[in-house]
């Protein structure tokens, strides 16, 4: 690779990690995270809890309520943790 184009490719890598490109409010953080995380116990209660569910289903903010109904609904001790940690 030519010399100048790496140190062009250098130069915006440095630039990408020093500014982000996207700025976030702190409630539409809060609201991804709660969004990844019900994702996460989807998967990881799936057999218990969304056996009758296809596994590919793709969890929404719109879900996350009915993620935790479902996690108190059909799953144990760790599962109800689970969805009270969603619904904070």
């Amino acid at each position: 690779m030519d010399k100048t184009i790496r140190d062009h490719l250098a130069d915006i890598g440095r630039l990408g990690g020093r500014t982000s490109k996207r700025t976030l409010t702190p409630e539409a953080a809060r609201a991804m995270v709660v969004v990844r995380e019900a994702r996460r116990a989807f998967r990881g209660f799936y057999a218990q809890c969304f056996w009758s569910y296809a596994p590919d289903l793709r969890i929404t903010s719109a879900d996350v309520p009915w993620v935790a109904e479902q996690l108190r609904k059909h799953g144990g001790r760790e599962a109800w943790e689970v969805a009270a940690k969603l619904c904070r």
